[in-house]
């Protein structure tokens, strides 16, 4: 894991109930800065979640040792949070570790699983899979 979503991981454990969990996921979202309008692109756009959500990578280096980065932005303040969380966990991270990650079981420290909707669980799914293909993607060039 990277330290800061270690960080993350050890404030949520902190937290005596879900709503204080839930402002700190806003919090994070907040604390991102907002993804320009020329890249809420189509093609940046992640499929899957109610809500509008945009992931965009940048990779410094080529192949498998390629570092990714990425930057998103959603139309809902906790999906910005679960964003957040997701780049703590990955960016800065080589591609070839991105795309065997086991987002979910790293996820899991968090608890999010009982609390987050259906329908922003699919969403969180669908980033962590739109994350992958793209480290993917990179490892096959």
């Amino acid at each position: 894991m990277t330290a800061r979503f270690d960080e993350i991981a050890e404030n949520f454990a902190l937290f005596d109930d879900w709503e204080e969990r839930y402002r700190y996921l806003i919090e994070l979202g907040r604390e991102m800065e907002p993804l320009p309008d020329s890249l809420r692109t189509e093609g940046a756009r992640v499929h899957g979640c109610a809500s509008q959500v945009w992931l965009v990578p940048r990779l410094e280096g080529t192949g498998a040792d390629a570092r990714i980065f990425f930057d998103g932005d959603s139309d809902a303040m906790i999906v910005r949070g679960l964003i957040a969380v997701l780049r703590a966990l990955v960016n800065g991270r080589p591609v070839r570790e991105v795309a065997t990650l086991d987002a979910e079981a790293a996820l899991g420290r968090l608890g999010l699983e009982g609390h987050l909707s259906a329908q922003r669980s699919n969403g969180l799914r669908a980033m962590v899979q739109r994350i992958r293909e793209i480290a993917a993607t990179e490892m096959a060039a």
